[in-house]
């Protein structure tokens, strides 16, 4: 990514963060970018090539930081630990990535059904470790895809409290507590 496409990465984020999607402009863009309007174009032809782009190129980062982390452990709780571990740190380091991501995941746009095939790509990662975990026996042999997406909410909801609820993350002992309910549940 270039010095240009990365200031505009960086600035469309925090744009579509403060102002929303429908609120956000591209003279918004580019002046938060330091980039003339025609500069902006020149790179991009609208809005929705620019959400389009920074949700692609953020996932992308997103999924290479956690793989590369993960596949360096060789056990494979230690993978998934290192995993949630991971994108729990993303999402502290990126609130206005994530906050966008959320608030466009619902809904029938064309951006929002793109958002949501990015999504299933890093679904498909967790998916994986799962079953591998299985094969392990270090979890119950079930439906792998619908348990990847209900880890993926519980680690989302886990991060919503954590932000929530926390001035300074204790990331090691919400992965611990998310870790020991996922495994183990909440059943006494």
């Amino acid at each position: 990514m270039n010095k240009t496409k990365k200031a505009i990465f960086q600035s469309a984020i925090k744009v579509f963060s403060n102002c929303g999607y429908s609120g956000a402009t591209m003279d918004d863009i580019a002046l938060a970018a330091g980039v003339a309007k025609g500069t902006l174009y020149y790179h991009f032809k609208s809005k929705e090539e620019i959400f389009n782009y920074i949700m692609s190129e953020g996932m992308d980062l997103i999924k290479d930081e956690v793989k590369s982390a993960a596949d360096a452990e060789e056990n494979i709780l230690l993978k998934m630990r290192t995993m949630v571990k991971i994108q729990l740190q993303l999402v502290y380091e990126n609130k206005d990535f994530f906050k966008v991501i959320m608030s466009q995941v619902w809904g029938q746009e064309l951006r929002q059904l793109e958002l949501r095939k990015l999504l299933q790509g890093y679904l498909e990662i967790i998916e994986g470790y799962l079953e591998e975990a299985m094969e392990h026996g270090i979890v119950k042999k079930g439906d792998s895809k619908f348990m990847a997406y209900t880890f993926f909410g519980t680690l989302c909801s886990a991060a919503i409290y954590e932000l929530i609820n926390s001035k300074d993350a204790d990331i090691d002992g919400l992965i611990d507590s998310l870790m020991g309910y996922v495994l183990k549940g909440i059943q006494v």
